[in-house]
């Protein structure tokens, strides 16, 4: 119970505020223009920042393992490049494509993965989450950006996919916060302070801005798509790289904690805003989100379960 109520305590806010913000739409305190125009500051202004910061804030820690960090980008990279080649077999329209192999490797590490491992594992892991948030986000939207960029439906230049990379501002923020990392940068405590307290309005702003951009009526157009892209995300992959993380790489503890929070949860609340401001299916994004917030509280609860049964954590 004590597994589960972690867990809950982690999804119930996220979902809360999905709710607030369709409670909004509904009761038309913003109107659809409005939500657009918030998403696009969202995705330029909000979500650099907190991105930034969490790099910014990362430290170099006796405590990283270098043997996990590499098998945690092997992954990611192995699952990409599986996904390129089964998804388009599976689904014709390139918006979808995107998106759906966006939602599949891209995880809510920060929001929803790094709350639930320290909880399992307590503050023993947060040099090591802290530095893996510094790799696994950047990759995360980097490939995201080559991802929608490719499968924005026409064939795609590569003139035009570099400069979609290169102006992005995930992209530059991520960069910048490695270099300012890297180099030992650091800035005045008021600023840090007012980055903090700027960033920290992004992840509420985007998840109530979720919740009311989700159209309920086009649910059933996407089943196919939402049924497929939970089950991977939430099920398949972990069913997958747990096992080989457990046996043949023998992680253990709290290696195995991290590696549950970056592979069995949800996709990234930003993978939404990213696909409506990079002309992508949004409403299958935001479908997505939400149906998987919605179902890891069920799944996170039977992989915390089975895996602390069996005394790998």
């Amino acid at each position: 119970m004590q597994n589960f109520l972690v867990s809950f305590n982690v999804v119930f806010p996220i979902f809360v505020m999905m709710l607030l913000g369709y409670f909004m739409k509904t009761a038309k305190l913003v109107s659809a223009d409005t939500v657009r125009q918030i998403n696009a500051v969202i995705f330029k202004v909000f979500l650099p920042l907190m991105i930034f910061r969490n790099i910014y804030e990362s430290s170099i820690s006796d405590v990283f393992s270098v043997k996990l960090a590499l098998f945690v980008i092997i992954c990611i990279f192995v699952i990409i490049a599986l996904l390129f080649i089964i998804i388009p077999l599976i689904e014709k329209d390139h918006k979808k494509c995107g998106v759906l192999i966006q939602a599949i490797f891209r995880s809510n590490f920060v929001i929803f993965g790094v709350p639930v491992s320290e909880a399992l594992c307590g503050g023993e892991i947060s040099g090591t989450t802290a530095l893996l948030v510094a790799i696994v986000i950047p990759i995360f939207n980097f490939m995201a950006v080559v991802t929608l960029e490719v499968f924005k439906g026409s064939k795609p230049k590569p003139g035009t996919v570099i400069k979609g990379i290169i102006t992005n501002p995930l992209i530059i923020a991520s960069i910048v916060g490695l270099i300012v990392l890297f180099s030992g940068i650091k800035f005045p405590i008021i600023i840090e302070k007012t980055i903090s307290s700027i960033s920290s309005v992004t992840t509420p702003m985007a998840l109530i801005m979720l919740g009311a951009s989700i159209n309920l009526n086009f649910i059933s157009k996407n089943v196919k798509e939402l049924v497929f892209g939970v089950l991977a995300k939430l099920v398949l992959i972990p069913a997958v790289v747990l096992p080989i993380a457990i046996f043949v790489m023998g992680f253990r503890g709290s290696d195995l904690a991290i590696l549950l929070a970056i592979f069995a949860t949800p996709a990234a609340v930003s993978s939404f805003t990213m696909a409506q401001q990079m002309e992508a299916d949004d409403e299958l994004a935001g479908q997505l989100v939400m149906f998987g917030t919605v179902f890891c509280v069920v799944t996170m609860f039977l992989w915390i379960f089975i895996i602390k049964s069996l005394g790998f954590i």
